[in-house]
């Protein structure tokens, strides 16, 4: 994807963070979030990725599109997404000789949503911590034996004025995690739209 941006990728990397836009947006869009990941972390590689398909808002671009998008269909076009999703987590561990134990998906809204789905939809780990930033669950997880969510850490950090996304999805997510034994955060940011500030900068460093 030729609008990835590569904010830093030192030799010898010890750790993988892989930034996934919103809908509508861009890979530039995560990467001011990205550069202070990157001032944190200086053996992590961090890149910001650009979504597959134009976005149906007429700018950006998206991992699936939400025309017509209900509870019901959302499920099936984050499934028909998910292969291309794992391929580029893949890609990015393969090239750099990293495992899921050294990755963060670090995911905004739609790129939230693609991020925690795959716990759902993959049967093999693909990251240590996914945070979760103004993002949901299509579905409420629930405990699976063949799935490896017990092992891995999910971060929600979401604002309590989101008109996009409500807060309280995070909230029973993080309650339904609570319940299946996962290891899981849930912090939110007041007066935050659906967007991204200096408050949730601050706590996602801290949870990382």
């Amino acid at each position: 994807m030729s609008s990835t941006v590569v904010i830093q990728e030192p030799n010898s990397p010890t750790r993988l963070f892989l930034l996934f836009h919103g809908v509508g947006a861009t890979p530039q869009s995560l990467a001011p979030l990205g550069y202070v990941l990157a001032k944190s972390f200086p053996k992590a590689i961090v890149v910001s990725l650009q979504a597959p398909d134009a976005s149906d808002f007429g700018q950006g671009y998206q991992w699936f599109s939400v025309q017509g998008v209900t509870e019901e269909n959302r499920v099936e076009r984050i499934e028909a997404a998910m292969p291309a999703f794992v391929e580029t987590v893949k890609d990015w561990q393969q090239k750099n000789g990293l495992n899921a134990e050294q990755t963060t998906l670090i995911g905004f809204s739609q790129g939230a949503i693609m991020s925690l789905s795959s716990t759902q939809m993959v049967d093999e780990k693909l990251a240590e911590k996914i945070v979760s930033l103004s993002g949901r669950f299509a579905l409420l997880p629930k405990r699976d034996p063949k799935k490896d969510l017990v092992n891995t850490q999910i971060h929600f950090i979401h604002g309590n004025q989101d008109n996009v996304i409500d807060y309280r999805l995070s909230k029973s997510a993080y309650d339904a995690l609570i319940d299946s034994g996962a290891m899981t955060t849930y912090d939110l940011i007041p007066h935050l739209a659906h967007s991204v500030n200096q408050a949730v900068v601050d706590c996602l460093l801290q949870r990382l």
